[in-house]
């Protein structure tokens, strides 16, 4: 991955055997499967070991050349500290505006723009999901095939309970959460909420007043069906007062109509999730130029990911745009690593045993080649967990690694269109929001060839340049937007539940 790299990794399928010579002479001594580091030179004991010109660990033993360098043979470095780092001292490099482009996309009345035409609707409790999926199921099988231009319905189920101690300082995450996916841009601000009645997250609370854009068919009264509203006989009563209350919003959202629209009206969450150690060589870096694409097109684009990017924050800094950015990360990296500590863990909890097969031997190496995804464009603005988007260009929107938190926190930051890479391979999907799979590895693309939309393992099959992937994805992401194309999760139904963020206590 750079000149002065120590070791390289195995791209062919199946890994290589022992005794397997490399045009420069290099052999090697034993077994090294796909994916996996292979030391390039002898390296004595405590040697640091390369790998994006970063040390990912240090040689825990001689390690021959030609050897399999895997994650027991590394000792992993210290945590980079969070004082005295560069402040937005990187000149970003100079992009041109990328113009003509667009998609057809739904205006919203506070400007935002859907890429789909979606009733969500609004739980304020976990109790109440059990009626709300019941009464989804009903209006699609009953109601939807009436409203042709509206693409779904769909339950924003959650975990969230009365339990919590709700007037906790970090609660404010999981409530800020939920209200801002209730306004993502792709329920055409049509607000729908069903409470139980008794629970903590009253519905007034979640969505107070002034909340809701208001649009010339709608006034400002909350719509919310509660379950322990006296006028409820019996389940079926609860459940015929959701489908009177959607057919509402059904008519309204169904009189919409996709418009052109120009590319600066996407909003991209990047992630990756089953990542392997071609994420950093193939799906990563194409993802990355095409962020940078997306920027000079005038778009948002929000990479995540606190423990994934957090051995890479000195390159984050100083890549911000104001040293005040840069501060604002620094800010997120500090509440996080006290987060860990709090409950005894560090980062080097974040790697997965399929990461580990993958080739990726610690969280540092994975950071390495997560933050590719960012590209090279300033980084200008931050967002807390649960914050809405309020600005264009490329932003660190903090949140954990784990895919269906990340995605959710994206979701409530006004996302439209997803790109999620994977190496291991992950069927996830969202239903609020059309998810872009990107492949790491061909091997992986063949045999997931119906849930892959895209093949980055071309690129270290010598078949395609990062470029040229990058904008496959850019038109992709127009044809998706536009609802030209479906994405293959939205093609089988395929979705993960929202899963809210809560570091407050549980009573």
């Amino acid at each position: 991955m750079h000149a002065a790299d120590n070791v390289a990794i195995v791209a062919n399928d199946g890994g290589l055997p022992a005794g397997t010579v490399f045009p420069d002479g290099l052999t090697l001594i034993e077994r090294v499967p796909q994916g996996h580091k292979v030391a390039l030179v002898d390296l004595p004991q405590g040697t640091a070991v390369l790998r994006y010109n970063v040390p990912i660990g240090y040689a825990l033993r001689d390690i021959a050349r030609g050897s399999w360098v895997n994650e027991k043979l590394l000792q992993m470095p210290d945590a980079r500290t969070l004082e005295q780092l560069p402040l937005a001292t990187l000149q970003a490099p100079d992009l041109a505006p990328l113009e003509g482009y667009s998609f057809e996309g739904y205006r919203n009345a506070d400007g935002s723009v859907g890429t789909r035409n979606i009733l969500a609707i609004t739980t304020t409790v976990q109790c109440v999901a059990g009626v709300v999926e019941f009464a989804v199921q009903r209006i699609k099988a009953e109601l939807l095939a009436r409203y042709p231009h509206v693409d779904d319905v769909v339950g924003l189920e959650h975990s969230y309970c009365c339990g919590v101690a709700i007037d906790a300082p970090d609660a404010i995450i999981p409530i800020r959460t939920l209200r801002n996916i209730s306004l993502n841009p792709n329920f055409g601000g049509e607000v729908m909420v069903v409470s139980l009645g008794c629970e903590k997250l009253q519905a007034e609370r979640l969505l107070p007043p002034g909340s809701i854009p208001i649009s010339d068919q709608r006034d400002a009264a909350l719509d919310v069906v509660c379950l322990q509203a006296e006028q409820h006989v019996g389940f079926m009563s609860m459940v015929d007062s959701i489908l009177a209350s959607a057919v509402v919003h059904l008519e309204r959202l169904n009189a919409r109509r996709r418009e052109t629209v120009p590319a600066s009206e996407l909003v991209v969450g990047v992630q990756c999730g089953g990542s392997d150690a071609f994420s950093g060589v193939t799906a990563n870096p194409a993802v990355g130029f095409c962020t940078d694409l997306l920027v000079r097109a005038g778009a948002a684009v929000m990479f995540s990911e606190v423990t994934e990017v957090r051995d890479g924050i000195a390159l984050l800094t100083a890549r911000a745009s104001t040293p005040d950015v840069a501060q604002a990360m620094i800010r997120e990296m500090a509440w996080y690593d006290a987060y860990l500590q709090k409950g005894m863990v560090d980062r080097s909890a974040n790697t997965t045993p399929g990461n580990k097969k993958g080739g990726l031997s610690n969280i540092v190496e994975k950071a390495m080649g997560s933050i590719v995804k960012s590209g090279s464009a300033a980084i200008s603005g931050v967002l807390s967990p649960g914050e809405k988007l309020k600005q264009k260009g490329l932003i660190f929107a903090a949140t954990p690694a784990s895919d269906f938190i990340c995605g959710t926190l994206q979701l409530a930051a006004g996302m439209n269109l997803h790109v999620f890479t994977t190496g291991r391979g992950t069927p996830y999907g969202l239903a609020e929001v059309p998810v872009i799979k990107v492949a790491t590895r061909s091997d992986l693309a063949r045999r997931w060839h119906d849930l892959m939309d895209v093949n980055a393992g071309r690129i270290a099959d010598g078949d395609a340049s990062i470029e040229q992937v990058g904008w496959e994805l850019f038109h992709l992401m127009l044809d998706v937007a536009s609802g030209r194309k479906k994405t293959w999760a939205e093609h089988w139904k395929l979705h993960n539940a929202l899963v809210l963020f809560n570091p407050a206590p549980v009573t």
